[in-house]
């Protein structure tokens, strides 16, 4: 067992969250792995309903825009990228962050994890008379989109091949911090503690800054409101892992907060 830790920074809980996160992490985060979450629920349908009046879009465009002035940074400092920022169309999303990147210089391997989208096989399902499991309603007769969750595995083996940053789709939360996890420590499926450790520390970073003390009930103990830090964990090799955010930075970390 190596005394090796990886430092895995979060600037996204949201579609729409602070560009600003990018720049606090790449510049003084000292992180390994920059890894970013857009994709609640409804986001999912907001994006399909986009890609239905205009094929090209279906992803969250902020996270190109926000990315493009710090590729030159993030190539230099060797720091990797994961984000389900593909949402509905991680292909398009791949195309519109390479043509940035060709644009500004810097030349990266993207890479993209497919197969959330369940669209196809709508049909089959619908045919299999499946119902919602709570309410009993039956399948729709006209859906816009159908995605299934997938996890951190692809992200792990995109790495493997050496992709500089990785776009999925409908992926866990957690996954986009577990899947480098994985990739850098070797830990395998049935490695089932170290999967739970990394798992956790995934979803503890996958909200931003909401876990720095941004949505803390007890708001008053929180200084820094003006410069709230985000949140990085630093991993280690067995699974243990410390929370703790950008140095030099407001926000609060501890049990409650997180």
């Amino acid at each position: 067992m190596s005394d090796r830790q990886l430092r895995i920074g979060c600037a996204s809980g949201f579609w729409g969250d602070t560009p600003e996160a990018i720049g606090q992490l790449v510049s003084k985060g000292d992180i390994d792995y920059l890894v970013f979450d857009y994709l609640a629920e409804v986001t999912m349908s907001l994006m399909a309903r986009a890609r239905a009046k205009t094929p090209e879009a279906g992803f969250a465009p902020d996270f190109v825009k926000a990315l493009v002035p710090w590729l030159e940074d993030i190539k230099a400092k060797g720091i990797k990228v994961v984000a389900n920022a593909g949402g509905v169309n991680p292909r398009g999303c791949r195309d519109a962050l390479a043509r940035a990147a060709a644009e500004a210089g810097v030349e990266l391997s993207i890479g993209v994890v497919l197969g959330d989208d369940l669209m196809e096989r709508a049909d089959a399902i619908r045919d299999r008379g499946v119902t919602e499991m709570f309410s009993g309603v039956a399948f729709p007769d006209e859906i816009w989109s159908m995605n299934a969750y997938l996890g951190a595995r692809p992200i792990a083996t995109a790495l493997d091949a050496g992709a500089d940053i990785v776009i999925t789709g409908r992926c866990a939360d957690s996954a986009v911090a577990l899947g480098p996890l994985m990739h850098e420590f070797g830990w395998k499926d049935e490695d089932w503690d170290k999967l739970s450790q990394g798992s956790l520390a995934g979803h503890l970073i996958e909200c931003g800054p909401q876990g720095t003390g941004g949505n803390f009930t007890d708001w008053q103990d929180v200084s820094g409101w003006d410069d709230m830090g985000m949140p990085i964990v630093e991993v280690s090799e067995d699974g243990s892992f410390v929370m703790t955010k950008t140095a030099d930075t407001g926000g609060l970390v501890s049990p409650g907060s997180a």
